[in-house]
């Protein structure tokens, strides 16, 4: 920007380049002729004119000057007066045709208009100074203005190119975080799918370990339970990517979370028959606009989730209380150690687990709890709570009778 200022910086202060109006571009020599010989022309007129009271051609003579002085200044208005005045003196002025003055009324009269001829030059040589510098300043400001155009132009180039690189960076940078989130899902995928895969070949591929009943039924079982944590692996990715891809399909209908949480409980049970759920359920009878079967997912992932971490012999408590704004709101609670203060920011993120030890989950259920709660216009997060309180994760989902409404 500091180019355009430094070529403005001449515009404004020289008054070489001003442009006068073309009514004022006369040559010096015309003006000084006309300030000689116009006071001649306007006497060899005015002696042709009889019956007038000659003291009245004192004006038509400072007309004169005022027209030389707005033309040219106050010099040639000067030199126009004083041969406007020997005019006078010798054609108009008694006796005639000569220079002297017999009256002195005609002498003061006289004096009077030399007086006047010089401030009129002068006021008339200020004006055209005035109306000059007023010339110049438009000039000055026509073609300040047209730089300034030209100096918004080249800014507005200068932010449309700016911001196609911040544009261009923004694409490089999803670009690049997209790479790397491709390369961290192929492998934690790989990993996942490395353990399961790798048992199930080490139990089924080599027949003479089996060598009794008992120990063919427990490599059977084992390969039956690497091939269900596959399954519940693949469908896991899959749902994400539904979630992801914004191809989520909702059935959305009238449900009681009394009965969803019902039947999470019971299929807890089969998983973990020694863990208790407990809940009120006269409370819980609240009715939601909600998909059954990922309402159920959500509360499952959670149990599982709470079942993993809490230790053995304590319940997990289910609340449910109906929150503002038309949300129903659902808290799951284990008595366990709690989330890592590290890991509270990044516990919903896809692949991020606890205590290795305690976490064998796939990485992606607090994920998928995270897309089917938002999918449903409600949302999930990780209360603070006191020390050995556990973790506490709260869900909100929204009311039947208020969506119906």
């Amino acid at each position: 920007m500091s180019q355009p200022i430094g070529r403005q910086a001449p515009l404004i202060s020289s008054k070489a380049d001003t442009q006068k109006p073309a009514s004022l571009r006369w040559p010096d020599w015309v003006v000084w002729l006309f300030a000689l010989a116009g006071p001649a022309v306007l006497t060899a007129v005015l002696i042709t004119v009889t019956g007038t009271d000659k003291r009245d051609y004192v004006f038509l003579y400072l007309g004169l000057v005022a027209a030389v002085g707005v033309l040219r200044g106050f010099w040639p208005a000067l030199l126009a007066s004083a041969i406007s005045f020997a005019f006078l003196d010798y054609f108009f002025v008694e006796p005639y045709y000569t220079f002297t003055i017999s009256h002195p009324r005609d002498f003061l009269n006289l004096v009077v208009f030399v007086v006047t001829a010089g401030i009129v030059g002068i006021l008339a040589s200020r004006r055209r100074r005035a109306l000059l510098e007023s010339q110049a300043l438009a000039g000055q400001l026509r073609e300040v203005n047209s730089e300034l155009v030209h100096l918004n132009k080249d800014q507005a180039e200068a932010a449309q190119a700016a911001l196609r690189l911040a544009r261009s960076e923004q694409q490089i940078r999803t670009l690049q975080e997209a790479d790397r989130l491709r390369r961290e899902l192929l492998a934690n995928v790989s990993h996942e799918l490395r353990t399961p895969l790798g048992t199930i070949l080490t139990e089924s591929t080599d027949p003479s370990a089996a060598r009794t009943v008992e120990e063919a039924e427990r490599r059977l079982a084992t390969v039956a339970a690497e091939a269900r944590r596959l399954e519940a692996l693949v469908n896991d990715m899959l749902d994400m990517a539904r979630i992801e891809g914004g191809a989520l399909d909702l059935n959305l209908e009238p449900m009681d979370l009394d009965d969803a949480i019902a039947a999470a409980t019971e299929r807890l049970h089969h998983a973990s028959p020694d863990r208790k759920v407990e809940w009120d359920r006269p409370g819980a009878r609240v009715d939601v606009l909600a998909d059954w079967g990922r309402v159920g997912q959500v509360l499952d992932n959670l149990l599982a989730n709470a079942d993993r971490f809490a230790p053995p012999g304590t319940p997990i408590t289910v609340e449910v209380a109906e929150a503002e704004s038309g949300l129903a709101a659902v808290r799951v609670i284990d008595r366990g150690p709690g989330v890592a203060p590290e890991l509270s920011e990044r516990v919903f993120e896809r692949f991020v687990r606890g205590d290795s030890k305690r976490d064998h989950g796939t990485g992606l259920g607090l994920a998928i709890v995270k897309g089917l709660v938002e999918a449903h216009a409600g949302s999930v997060a990780l209360v603070d709570s006191p020390p050995g309180t556990g973790a506490i994760f709260r869900f909100t989902l929204p009311l039947a009778a208020h969506q119906s409404t």
